[in-house]
């Protein structure tokens, strides 16, 4: 059964366009029955909202940290958000991005923000094949600080790819697993089928069919 938070966020990505149904090709090369979107949370107002559940989920995971970072793209209004609301509930740490070309003027470099130090908490959407976030690491140690955990808004909860293979486990329990990393989220998609159950005689209710499958056939 889903807690509420995850119910009213999957209810949020629904309102908001972000979570959409019907046939989504990933870069995995699948064919997915549903597709979440993080860059349509695309003003102030559901901004202020992610970054509230975000926030939540954080602080109620337990993990504890000394920054945040955002990988780019979409990484950098998500930390910045995320890093506004903390404050804005008593817990104020600075945040650090990158940028995907360094800079050879003025304070140079790739990242920009705070300095790199400490127990990182990486802030990213959706993880998939877990590349980013791999890079992120990278860019961390290179700082001489410590990639301590990441959040994200949705766990696919599905079995990643690695060389083009489909191996048994996600791309988050890889990041906890094989990198060591904490790892907390707003929702998964066992939420998401949760969700849809609960919507029995609504036209959300049409896509379980296609969805039940694909976690049948992907699922961890």
């Amino acid at each position: 059964m889903m807690n509420q938070t995850s119910q009213q966020f999957v209810k949020f990505a629904l309102d908001s366009g972000v979570l959409k149904f019907g046939q989504y090709k990933l870069k995995s090369g699948r064919i997915s029955p549903y597709f979440f979107n993080a860059g349509l949370f695309d003003d102030g107002a559901k901004m202020l909202t992610l970054a509230q559940f975000y926030a939540t989920s954080i602080l109620k995971s337990g993990i504890q940290f000394d920054m945040i970072f955002g990988p780019a793209y979409k990484g950098i209004p998500l930390a910045t958000a995320v890093a506004v609301e903390l404050a804005r509930q008593g817990k104020n740490v600075p945040f650090a991005y990158n940028r995907k070309e360094a800079k050879d003027h003025g304070e140079g470099g790739s990242l920009v923000g705070a300095p790199l130090k400490g127990r990182v908490l990486i802030i990213d959407d959706v993880m998939s094949a877990g590349i980013a976030v791999k890079e992120s690491i990278a860019l961390i140690k290179a700082a001489g600080a410590t990639p301590h955990a990441i959040a994200i808004a949705l766990d696919r909860q599905e079995r990643g790819v690695e060389n083009g293979v489909a191996v048994d486990y996600s791309a988050v329990q890889y990041v906890q697993r094989e990198l060591g990393l904490q790892a907390c989220y707003i929702a998964t998609f066992a939420d998401l089928l949760g969700y849809l159950q609960s919507q029995a005689g609504s036209e959300l209710a049409a896509h379980m069919p296609a969805v039940q499958a694909y976690c049948e056939r992907y699922g961890v």
